[in-house]
Order: C-alpha cells, then sequence, then structure tokens
C-alpha cells in the first residue's frame, strides 16, 4: 500500500498540472509588482493603512501593507482556488471513484489532499512575501522599519518581524483551506467551494461592521488575519496570535473532521 509521502507526492503532482494552480500563484506574484510599480508611476502612498505612509520609506513596509488588502479577498481566494476544487473536480471528472477503489487507505487520501491544499496555500503566501520584499527593496531600499508602536527596528529585525508575520498569517489562511475542502466534498462541486469559502470569508469579515455584533469579533476567522500584527509592536504583543492559534483551530478542526468523515464514508458506487 502507497504510503503517506507517496500519496502526498501524487496530489502535489496533479496540482502542478492544473492551469487554476498557476493562476493563483500568479495573483499572488503580480500583487506585490503591480503595488511596487504604482510607487515609482505615482507620488502618493496609501496613508490610511497601517504602514501605508512608510513605504516610501522602507521597502519593507510593503509586506504588511499587501498582508492587510490581501485579506480582504485576495488570499481567502487563492487558497478556496485549489482548495475547493480538489475533490470536486475529481468528482465531477469521474476519476474519484478510481481513486478511492484503489489499494490505498481512504484517510490516507484525504490527507494528502489536505496537505497539498494547505502546500499551497504557504507556497502562495510565501512567494507574495517574497516578490513583495524584493520589490520593495528596490523601490524604496532596505532600511529601518516603523512599527506599530513609533518605534523603529532594525532592518535586520524587521526582515525576521515580516517572517514571523507571514507564518502567523498561515494560521487564519488554514482555517479558510478547511473549510474550502470541506465544501469541495460535500458539494462535489469547485465553483460552489470555491465561491461558497469566498463567500463565508466576507460574510464573517461583515459581521464585524453590524452593530450590535463587535463582542463577536475577537472569535471570528477573518479578524485572526491581522494576528501578526502583534509581532510588530514594541514590545511584541503575544496575545493576538496566541488567540489565532487557538480560533483558527476552533474553525480549522470541526471543518476538517466533518470533511473527513464523509470523505471516508463516501458510497463509491453513487458517487
Amino acid at each position: 500500500m502507497p504510503t503517506l509521502r507517496t500519496v502526498y507526492a501524487w496530489e502535489l503532482r496533479k496540482l502542478m498540472a492544473q492551469k487554476r494552480t498557476y493562476l493563483g500563484l500568479g495573483i499572488a506574484v503580480l500583487v506585490p509588482l503591480i503595488f511596487a510599480i504604482a510607487l515609482l508611476l505615482q507620488s502618493g502612498q496609501p496613508e490610511d493603512v497601517a504602514f501605508g505612509r512608510y513605504v516610501r520609506q522602507s521597502g519593507l513596509a510593503i509586506p504588511p501593507v499587501l498582508l492587510i488588502f490581501g485579506s480582504i479577498w485576495l488570499f481567502p481566494l487563492i487558497a478556496a482556488l485549489v482548495a475547493g476544487d480538489i475533490v470536486a473536480a475529481e468528482d465531477h471528472n469521474g476519476t474519484l471513484k478510481t481513486i478511492l477503489t484503489r489499494s490505498t487507505d481512504r484517510s490516507r487520501i484525504f490527507v494528502a489532499k489536505a496537505l497539498a491544499a494547505s502546500t499551497y496555500a504557504f507556497v502562495a503566501l510565501a512567494a507574495m512575501g517574497i516578490v513583495a520584499l524584493i520589490a520593495g527593496v528596490a523601490v524604496s531600499g532596505l532600511h529601518p522599519l516603523v512599527t506599530l508602536s513609533g518605534t523603529t527596528v532594525s532592518s535586520g529585525r524587521g526582515l525576521l518581524l515580516i517572517v514571523a508575520s507571514l507564518l502567523v498569517y498561515m494560521m487564519p489562511l488554514l482555517g479558510i483551506v478547511a473549510i474550502a475542502l470541506l465544501l469541495s466534498v460535500v458539494t462535489h462541486n469547485s465553483a460552489a467551494a470555491v465561491v461558497g469559502a469566498l463567500m463565508i470569508s466576507l460574510i464573517l469579515q461583515l459581521v464585524t461592521i453590524l452593530p450590535g455584533l463587535g463582542a463577536l469579533q475577537p472569535y471570528l476567522l477573518t479578524t485572526q488575519f491581522n494576528a501578526w500584527q502583534g509581532f510588530l509592536r514594541t514590545p511584541v504583543d503575544y496575545s493576538p496570535v496566541v488567540r489565532a492559534a487557538w480560533v483558527c483551530t476552533l474553525y480549522a478542526v470541526p471543518a476538517l473532521g466533518v470533511a473527513f468523515t464523509s470523505f471516508v464514508r463516501r458510497d463509491v458506487t453513487g458517487g
């Protein structure tokens, strides 16, 4: 019986053969390039966004600005593009029955698909971060970064804090992956899964602006996309990072649990 590592490699190879894989990665790379080009062609900067006023002082300010913009729809969409398709596409193509009748444990197939979708989200986020850093340094130079507390940290420490911020950003992104994977399993439809995951993300963001529901904000999955900002304060504020860890777990684990149960109990005869 193939090992989990082998099945995981199969799933990665399948992702590398699909156009939508490169669509999401292309978007992740193009956005920071477009932002950097806009800075070169225009004289202003996004003053109303955290770190926006510093994008011309240090290239290290550009990745945080993009993380803020990307949390609204960009990264939820990129994550959902693959996670929402990874099971449903094979349902649509009629290949899932063949996969489920292989001499491979269903739980192993599900875990491999979940790992592949998570890997994709990580690679897309890392690609954005790397391109944003390179483009930012090319436009504004590698200079010390002004934190949210108004203090200035060295370029070396600023770089480390941004890497840590990207890792924290992955937590809610994995929550989106789990939700999209659940929809992919239960709807049997890629478009419904992708759009559904994106709509859930947008609805959770809308909840924060509805009157009377402000108390829910700290416990919403989408709020955790701001947890990384704790690293860019002086001293570092770990409380939003810790909260993000358990809040994202509360969203991801049940979604994965339901998706796993549905997948392993799939009726091969009926699809």
